[in-house]
């Protein structure tokens, strides 16, 4: 039985997690996403995250929980999802030409030992310049309302950009797996293991 649990109910946080070749389970969170008045970037992507893993920790006694929740960040401006078509749309336009961040907030919790870890990644992506029709056209296809950012770098969101810079991709898709690496080590859980602990 698996001892790691994926707090999201996201299916590309999931194909994510599958690459680290762990047994895990997964549950859908109920949080309030709201950002609260004076909160910086950084203590609400770590609120949501770990807001996520306590979410569901009461159904999963001495399991691992993996919480991650993702912003935008532009023109000192936080997004979230953008919830409707028209909303998406207008943020690809302030987006066309210019350089968005997106801050990856992660939590792991340890339901045993009531120990928990917090951390982030951020990832910046370069916009093209892109026309209205552009938008419109990507926005109708892919419909990516639940999405930070307004679009989906799993599927044809890749078209809207010419350059990214950080450490980990993945960050831009919503799990940091480096960084998870590193917290499920301090937890006692290798992937690197010859027998992962929970396998």
């Amino acid at each position: 039985m698996s001892r790691l649990v994926l707090a999201s109910s996201s299916p590309y946080r999931r194909q994510l997690l599958e690459r680290l070749a762990l047994p895990f389970t997964w549950a859908a969170p109920d949080i309030d996403e709201s950002h609260r008045k004076n909160e910086t970037p950084t203590a609400l992507a770590h609120r949501l995250a770990l807001g996520k893993a306590q979410a569901v920790a009461a159904q999963f006694p001495a399991h691992l929980i993996v919480g991650s929740d993702q912003l935008a960040l532009f023109e000192d401006d936080i997004l979230g999802k953008p919830g409707d078509h028209a909303t998406a749309c207008a943020n690809l336009r302030r987006f066309s030409g210019q350089r968005v961040r997106f801050m990856t907030g992660l939590a792991l919790v340890d339901t045993a030992s009531g120990r928990h870890w917090v951390t982030h990644d951020t990832y910046d992506v370069h916009f093209r310049q892109l026309s209205d029709a552009e938008i419109e056209t990507y926005v109708s296809r892919e419909r990516p309302l639940d999405s930070a950012g307004s679009f989906r770098m799993e599927g044809l969101g890749v078209a809207l950009f010419e350059r990214f810079e950080g450490s980990d991709p993945n960050t831009l898709i919503g799990l940091p797996l480096m960084r998870l690496c590193e917290l499920l080590r301090e937890a006692g859980m290798d992937p690197l293991a010859a027998t992962p602990q929970g396998s």
